[in-house]
């Protein structure tokens, strides 16, 4: 029985980076995962009113805070006056994410975090997903965004937000690189329909993502 998957854009985010034919989280897509996150949260965010967007800036609107505390300290993040570009809060604390939403999956039993060591030596966290169907199911209905020919228009924002940013990030459990290109159009009716609701994040994301891989880095503990 499939039970009911995470709550938050970030944590589902977070699970669909699953390989789960291999059982593991392969290391391609761990790349940009942090600015991942922060990106899910930013369009939370921008669904609930809390921020504003306009000419490739954000500003952070005057509200409560979410309840969910990695959104929330990601609001806090946001300028409260003078509206700036949307880079820098994707990527300047993308080393931080992970952690967080990480705690709150481990919290829920959603996933398993063990200590080990890779290649026998350098100390890490090994993350289980406890309930491999789940990730499955998030999977499918992400592609199904392209592969039942969807009008964009009619896709949640939440699996929008998934599907796109899973190609931007070329997060290979999701979409194959034949996928890619044979989808292209698909994809790019997409990438449009986010960016009517949310402009200037996914390619603060993109580029981002870019600059991580650049030096191989972009993913936390």
């Amino acid at each position: 029985m499939i039970r009911t998957l995470p709550q938050t854009l970030p944590q589902q985010l977070y699970l669909l980076c699953y390989t789960v034919d291999k059982g593991k989280f392969q290391l391609d897509n761990l790349q940009g995962r942090g600015q991942l996150l922060r990106a899910g949260a930013l369009t939370e965010l921008a669904r609930d009113g809390l921020l504003g967007a306009t000419g490739g800036k954000v500003v952070r609107k005057t509200a409560k805070a979410p309840d969910d505390p990695f959104t929330a300290a990601v609001w806090r993040d946001l300028p409260d006056s003078r509206p700036k570009g949307w880079l820098q809060f994707v990527h300047n604390k993308a080393h931080t994410a992970e952690t967080p939403v990480r705690d709150q999956l481990a919290a829920t039993g959603e996933i398993t975090v063990s200590r080990g060591k890779v290649m026998g030596l350098i100390p890490a966290d090994r993350v289980t997903v406890t309930r491999p169907e789940n990730v499955r199911a998030l999977q499918t209905r992400v592609r199904d965004t392209v592969l039942k020919g969807v009008d964009p228009a009619s896709v949640p924002l939440e699996e929008l937000a998934m599907a796109v940013f899973a190609v931007e990030l070329e997060v290979s459990c999701v979409w194959s690189g034949g996928e890619l290109r044979t989808h292209k159009q698909a994809f790019k009716a997409l990438a449009a329909r986010y960016d009517e609701i949310v402009p200037g994040l996914r390619k603060a994301l993109r580029d981002s993502y870019l600059s991580s891989r650049a030096v191989g880095g972009g993913w936390s503990a």
